[in-house]
């Protein structure tokens, strides 16, 4: 964004947000708030889309990767995109899903089976039993968002669920679980249901997917405001067609299995997947990792970077770490994340 976004960034804390979060104070908070008692009229278009946001309910077997991680239940929204039953929504609600509910307007339920999860875009995508009642959504044009356009940002249950919100930012998401999401979209004020939720147009096309619940959604010098991050639908276009029909793509980027995070311009690995390549290597909590094949790491894009630029899965990836005040080299070979993940439960 130019050196000018700054003043326009700073007239957004002065006169939207106050508009948005009802007040400076709300502002401050750090935990999500649900959708606004007072409300902002909705659109005629938003509101004839909302039928199209349904409720997931999913069972993940207690053997799955991702048990220990998100948990044996999960719930969060949907949204319908064709006539044959396929919803779109945030990939680690239905991630190793052994049964998924989907309930529609009117709590009609309907099974679903899990048809493709998407690791490098953090989709999922599902196909209901029966065909569903509600008109599909659209898909808009993502590329078009910018900053301080509203949206409406709406989970299932109608107008009742759903909310106004600004944009507030474009840039990279970079997640601590090997995952990068570029040009992701940032909301405020922050929806507390955001898991799977739709980001709306004012003509009701769905420009994105709820995908997580962040602090600093908005960051000036001033400081920062919550929000939410949306994948924005865009990245769905290209995988579309691979999704529908099933398939994973031809190839994959490394994965190692370690959750990182920043902590004074270290990195440092916060978590290490179990019975992954980084386990097996003998990576642990604590450590910090240096280099990548001996190129010093700056921070967590950069070493996504570096780490899938060393071929693809099960390709051999040198670490320089620091442990204990040790540098230490230690080698890993990659794996396919598909092949890690016990994923194609509810086929």
């Amino acid at each position: 964004m130019p050196r000018q976004g700054n003043k326009w960034r700073n007239i957004a804390i002065a006169s939207l947000v106050p508009v948005f979060l009802g007040g400076a104070a709300d502002a401050q908070q750090d935990q999500p708030a649900g959708p606004q008692s007072e409300r902002v009229r909705l659109p005629d278009a938003v509101k004839r889309a909302l039928p199209a946001v349904v409720a997931l309910k999913a069972v993940i077997p207690r053997t799955a990767r991702s048990a220990e991680q998100l948990g044996t239940e999960r719930a969060g929204h949907g949204v319908v995109i064709d006539e044959d039953g396929l919803v779109l929504t945030v990939g680690y609600l239905v991630m190793e899903a052994e049964s998924v509910e989907v309930i529609e307007a009117g709590g009609r339920r309907v099974s679903a089976t899990v048809v493709a999860y998407d690791y490098e875009s953090g989709f999922g995508l599902l196909r209901t039993a029966l065909p569903l009642r509600a008109r599909p959504l659209p898909l808009g044009d993502s590329d078009t968002l910018k900053f301080r356009d509203v949206v409406t940002v709406a989970g299932h249950g109608g107008e009742e669920m759903a909310q106004r919100a600004v944009v507030v930012d474009r840039r990279e998401f970079a997640g601590y679980w090997e995952y990068l999401l570029e040009n992701a979209i940032f909301t405020s004020p922050p929806y507390g249901l955001f898991g799977g939720a739709a980001l709306l147009s004012e003509e009701g096309s769905l420009l994105g997917i709820g995908s997580l619940y962040v602090g600093d959604a908005y960051r000036a010098h001033g400081g920062t405001l919550p929000g939410n991050m949306f994948i924005p639908i865009n990245r769905l276009k290209p995988i579309f067609g691979i999704m529908k029909e099933g398939r994973r793509p031809p190839t994959s980027k490394p994965w190692i299995g370690v959750y990182t995070q920043e902590v004074h311009g270290r990195l440092i690995i916060a978590y290490v997947s179990p019975d992954s390549p980084a386990d097996q290597a003998g990576l642990r909590r604590g450590d910090i990792i240096r280099d990548v094949g001996g190129t010093e790491v700056e921070e967590v894009a950069d070493f996504y970077r570096k780490l899938w630029a060393s071929g693809t899965s099960g390709s051999t990836v040198k670490l320089g770490i620091e442990r204990d005040g040790i540098s230490e080299e230690i080698t890993v070979r990659s794996t396919d994340r598909y092949k890690y993940l016990r994923l194609d439960q509810s086929l």
